[in-house]
């Protein structure tokens, strides 16, 4: 009797070490491994999208597209896949056609077998250009269900989706549980309906967080999935994904087939497990077992991220505060899966809504884009005052935003002009401007330079400098870890650091001669004192000024946007007046409680 075969995809390459040490593993520490990973017999690896491709352009400084071609070459008998959001690639925007159609058409040359394609509000009309840009490439297009739980949410509404991702011409279906908040049962359910409304392959994507995943990987191999993903042991567990080698021991001893080489996948992962001591400064504090999500519904890379913004203000007393806002703002969105980007979208607001005392008193302009319909439809009913307070007199956009969106490619590439060598480098640019310019004038000048790797522990010499320390700040303790310095300016230094283990840049900036007078922040600003100064309540990275010296504002007027958690905000002047000061510039990175433009 032939033995039923479970197509294994593992996760190592990609949402493994995105999940457990933010994205931060270099292309170097994969090729060793890559000889017995291909030879190991796995349906795919999924190794590109996601988070990676800002990752390498922001922190590691390498080119996305060639990591990408080093992998096909290393491993030329295993399906590569990616993740890609949709109508919003890889960025945290809606893009034109052009820009979706180029970016799939380009990854398929560059070597992408399979991409699986999700929008994070379900909304198939989002999926529409990529999933069609995928068959014409002649690659596997796998429509991917975002599964979460809210009371809109049910196997009847999966199955309708899967049907309409199915009439778009998908090879295959994807269950993505990015909480890790399915369980058996519901597991079963819907596995089993998909096999029996659908005749497509289903995969099952199922992170560990909770600790249910395994659990759901064998209610679905009984209900009749088709391929279940995993990760290498050595990157597995909490957010990450259930072992790779557990589970094809557990098959393998219950009578099916995987098709995979234990020993091949051993000698990777003792490999991947000595490299991973080389990211130790990355490592996240919810690399457990959390079975708070399952009351929160926050993804552990979300609740890491939160906590390190709290940090960087002081105000880590306050996350319990906003685990317990995020099911509240999610519900004035309409429930929203917490995805990227709406797991962004609603946390940043989130946040804003408890440090600022008020809910919604500064509303970011992705909820806005959110509420306005840029994103595509809310699986329910959004709150309508929020809506009406939000969007004002603009007009909702009830078609495919896409649709709305003009062709951008040309314009794009005459605003990255001659620092895009090739197409590849346009849609890089394309996807995280300010980012990719900086890396492609880098790249120009020979000057890229990845972020600093902190030495693996072995002790300290006697007599260094002490480069570690703890503090207290508001009642919390705090473990500092210098890990190097560059000069950045005649007046500026920048100090790179761990805090908690989690990475952070600090510049610093010298008051000069003029500095007396008055409290200052460290960044050399003005610490804001009376109405008339405007500040902000989230630390970030000036998008744009809106005003300069002289102009007249109304109290509520926009005066200029800051980026925080990726997520832009505008801050508005708190009374009438003139402008007297305007003390900031695009790019700057601000602290909270700073001067930052100046109101009489």
């Amino acid at each position: 009797m032939t033995k039923r075969k479970i197509q294994i995809t593992d996760v190592i390459l990609r949402d493994a070490h995105q999940s457990l040490i933010a994205t931060r593993l270099r292309t170097e520490d994969m090729l060793p491994a890559c000889e017995w990973l291909d030879q190991a017999g796995y349906w795919s690896l999924e190794c590109w999208g996601g988070a990676t491709f800002d990752a390498c352009v922001r922190f590691l400084k390498e080119d996305p597209w060639e990591r990408l071609r080093t992998l096909r070459k290393a491993l030329p008998n295993t399906r590569l896949q990616m993740l890609l959001r949709g109508q919003n690639l890889l960025g945290y925007r809606h893009y034109g056609d052009d820009v979706v159609e180029a970016f799939v058409a380009k990854a398929a040359e560059n070597g992408m077998d399979v991409f699986r394609v999700f929008d994070a509000l379900n909304d198939v009309r989002n999926l529409e250009t990529s999933i069609r840009a995928v068959k014409k490439a002649g690659k596997h297009a796998q429509g991917t269900i975002c599964y979460t739980v809210s009371p809109v949410h049910n196997t009847d509404a999966y199955l309708e989706q899967a049907k309409a991702m199915a009439e778009m011409g998908a090879d295959s279906i994807a269950i993505k549980d990015m909480a890790g908040l399915l369980t058996p049962a519901v597991t079963a359910e819907l596995v089993g309906k998909l096999k029996q409304s659908l005749d497509l392959p289903v995969f099952l994507h199922s992170h560990a967080t909770s600790g249910m995943a395994p659990m759901c990987q064998w209610a679905a191999m009984e209900a009749g999935v088709d391929h279940i993903d995993t990760a290498l042991s050595a990157f597995a567990g909490g957010t990450s994904h259930p072992p790779t080698e557990s589970l094809v021991a557990a098959l393998h001893d219950a009578g099916f087939e995987t098709g995979l080489n234990l020993e091949l996948l051993d000698k990777a992962t003792r490999h991947f497990r000595e490299v991973r001591k080389k990211y130790h400064q990355f490592e996240s504090a919810y690399n457990g077992v959390d079975t708070s999500v399952l009351l929160s519904q926050v993804p552990g890379g979300m609740m890491s991220n939160l906590a390190n913004q709290l940090k960087e203000q002081g105000a880590l007393d306050r996350i319990q505060d906003v685990f317990e806002e995020i099911p509240r703002v999610r519900k004035d969105l309409g429930f929203p899966p917490l995805v990227t980007p709406t797991s962004q979208i609603v946390g940043t607001q989130a946040v804003i809504n408890v440090l600022a005392g008020k809910r919604y008193e500064s509303v970011t302009n992705e909820v806005k884009k959110y509420l306005q319909g840029w994103y595509g439809k809310a699986p329910a009913a959004v709150d309508k005052d929020l809506q009406r307070r939000a969007v004002g007199k603009e007009e909702l956009v009830d078609e495919r935003p896409a649709n709305l969106i003009p062709r951008e490619l040309d314009e794009l590439r005459k605003q990255v002009g001659e620092l895009a060598t090739c197409e590849e480098d346009v849609l890089t640019y394309a996807m995280f401007p300010d980012q990719a310019r900086a890396y492609l004038e880098q790249r120009r000048d020979g000057t890229l330079q990845p972020e600093p790797l902190e030495p693996i522990p072995t002790g300290q010499s006697a007599g260094s400098v002490a480069t570690r320390f703890k503090i207290s700040v508001h009642g919390e303790s705090y473990d500092i870890h210098v890990t190097g310095a560059n000069p950045s300016g005649e007046n500026e230094r920048r100090f790179y650091m761990t805090v908690d283990g989690v990475p952070e840049e600090i510049h610093l900036a010298s008051l000069g001669e003029d500095g007396e007078g008055g409290s200052r922040s460290s960044g050399g600003r003005a610490i804001a004192s009376r109405e008339g100064h405007v500040t902000t309540s989230m630390p970030g990275n000036i998008v744009d000024v809106l005003v300069r010296e002289g102009d007249e504002v109304q109290a509520g007027d926009p005066v200029l946007i800051i980026e925080a958690m990726k997520m832009e905000t505008e801050v508005k002047a708190t009374i009438a007046g003139t402008v007297t000061g305007v003390f900031i510039a695009k790019g700057d990175r601000v602290a909270p409680g700073e001067v930052l433009v100046e109101v009489d």
